[in-house]
C-alpha cells in the first residue's frame, strides 16, 4: 500500500513557510556522470531543526497500522532523520553503513549503482525472523541503496516494513525495484 501525504501541509507544519521546497540544493555531478539531484541536507540548516525540535519527524512515517521494530538508518544522511524517527517512534535503530565502520560483526552486501558498485553493511544477530524493519534515507532516486539495504534485512531473515524518503526523484526508477514494500516519500520532484 502506497501512502504519500499532502507535501505543502507537512512543509507548513514544520516550517510555518511552504517555500522551504526552495531550499533543497539541485547539486550537479554524481560521480563519474553528469547528472543532477535534488540535496535535501544541503537546505535543511536551522528548517532540520525546527523539524526535529517540533517533533514532526514522525511524518516520514504515517502508516502507523503497519507497527515496526527497527529503523535501519542509511549512511550516511538516513542518520539525520532515521534517529529522531526512531525515537518518536520508540524502536531501535540500525545502521547500515559503509564496509569498515561498524565496530562488531557484520553483513554485507554488495551492489551496482548507475555508476559503478558498493557495498552496505549491517551487524549480524541483532534482527530476529519477527523484527519488521522501516528503512529511513533522505532520497530515493534509482532505489539501489534502499534495495540494498532491504536484502541485508532479508538476510537477516527480518521482514522490510516499508522505506520512507525525504525526497522521491521521480521517473528515476526508485519506486519501481521497490515494488514489493510501502514506500513513503514527503516531496517529489
Amino acid at each position: 500500500m502506497m501512502v504519500c501525504m499532502d507535501a505543502r501541509a507537512f512543509l507548513r507544519e514544520i516550517t510555518g513557510d511552504v517555500r522551504y521546497r526552495g531550499q533543497i540544493a539541485h547539486v550537479r555531478e554524481i560521480p563519474a556522470r553528469e547528472a543532477s539531484y535534488a540535496e535535501p541536507a544541503a537546505g535543511l540548516d536551522e528548517r532540520l531543526a525546527s523539524l526535529l525540535r517540533r517533533q514532526n519527524i514522525h511524518r516520514l512515517y504515517t502508516h502507523q497500522a503497519a507497527a515496526i521494530d527497527a529503523v535501519a538508518a542509511v549512511e550516511a544522511r538516513g542518520f539525520l532523520f532515521a534517529g529522531p524517527l526512531a525515537m518518536r517512534l520508540g524502536v531501535g535503530i540500525i545502521p547500515v553503513r559503509k564496509p569498515g565502520k561498524l565496530p562488531a560483526e557484520t553483513i554485507s552486501h554488495q551492489y551496482d549503482l548507475e555508476y559503478g558498485s558498493d557495498t552496505l553493511e549491517m551487524h549480524s544477530g541483532i534482527l530476529t525472523p519477527e523484527s519488521r524493519v522501516l528503512i529511513v534515507d533522505d532520497v530515493l532516486a534509482t532505489g539501489g541503496t534502499a534495495a540494498a539495504c532491504a536484502q541485508l534485512i532479508a538476510a537477516s531473515g527480518a521482514t522490510v516494513a516499508g522505506c520512507s524518503f525525504l525526497v522521491e526523484l521521480d521517473g528515476l526508477g526508485g519506486r519501481e525495484r521497490l515494488t514489493a514494500h510501502r514506500i513513503e516519500s514527503v516531496l517529489h520532484y
